[in-house]
């Protein structure tokens, strides 16, 4: 009888867990619909998304991120190298290095580098911007004055992360490209000029758009993650820094999963 009154209580957790992830990923969904409609149909409504905000959301995830940005791809590149020479020297291949760090950096390093800072950065800020905006009633606020909040808050915010994210993440390339070309130089004596001759040779578009396509995956997913966790804070400030703490590990677990069943697919 124990066994099966443990068994039925283990049971009942099982389903209320799968029961509230599918309550989420099920808000995940609604949020980016009704996102999506407000960027959309809202100027048919007479009430358009303010680009303004927009633009503001893009300097600030963006713009403020590119310092840190182009430093980690560029140490990531020279770690690329260091670990490529010191591979392929076993197999007299150290030439063949720049072919690593090129495809390496384009299709998974560049993008995941880059959605793992925005998730850090600006997705726990969004949620945390957003959940002290739901702890004093601003957002109830918001709707009382027949402002919808997903229009005023959320839709700048996605269509930012949309347009930067990809962007970001060519920077990153090209950062992490120019680190190993760096270390190529130092430790294989490999010109600046061959280097890169060799990795435009290697690379095609279709590295960089699959690249490209992972990152607009992972700023969507970023800005869904930082906002739902934003908009259901409850339990004053610190209910706010749990829904940070939990839109980062979310966010930046997202990614890595999704980064790893693109991978999977897209290079069968």
């Amino acid at each position: 009888m124990a066994e099966s009154g443990a068994s039925r209580v283990l049971v009942e957790r099982l389903g209320r867990t799968a029961a509230g992830w599918v309550e989420e990923f099920g808000y995940y969904f609604a949020l980016c619909a009704e996102s999506l409609y407000w960027l959309v149909a809202g100027p048919f409504r007479h009430q358009p998304v303010r680009l303004g905000a927009a633009v503001a959301q893009m300097a600030a995830i963006g713009l403020s991120a590119l310092p840190i940005l182009v430093l980690l791809s560029f140490a990531i590149g020279v770690m690329l190298a260091i670990q490529g020479i010191h591979t392929l020297q076993q197999f007299g291949a150290e030439t063949q290095v720049v072919l690593g760090i090129a495809l390496s950096v384009t299709r998974e390093f560049g993008p995941l580098i880059t959605a793992i800072l925005i998730a850090g950065r600006s997705g726990s800020a969004l949620a945390a911007r957003i959940g002290s905006m739901q702890i004093n009633q601003e957002i109830d606020a918001l709707r009382v004055m027949g402002i919808e909040p997903v229009r005023f808050l959320a839709a700048p915010v996605l269509l930012a992360l949309l347009v930067m994210v990809p962007c970001l993440s060519f920077v990153a390339d090209l950062a992490a490209l120019a680190g190993g070309s760096v270390y190529c130089k130092l430790g294989l004596g490999l010109g600046y000029v061959p280097y890169w001759d060799a990795a435009v040779k290697f690379v095609d578009a279709d590295d960089v758009y699959q690249g490209l396509l992972k990152s607009l995956v992972f700023a969507l997913v970023i800005g869904l993650v930082g906002l739902s966790n934003g908009f259901n804070v409850t339990g004053g400030a610190e209910g706010v820094g749990r829904a940070t703490t939990r839109a980062v590990v979310l966010a930046i677990s997202y990614v890595v999963v999704f980064d790893m069943l693109f991978t999977y697919f897209l290079n069968r």
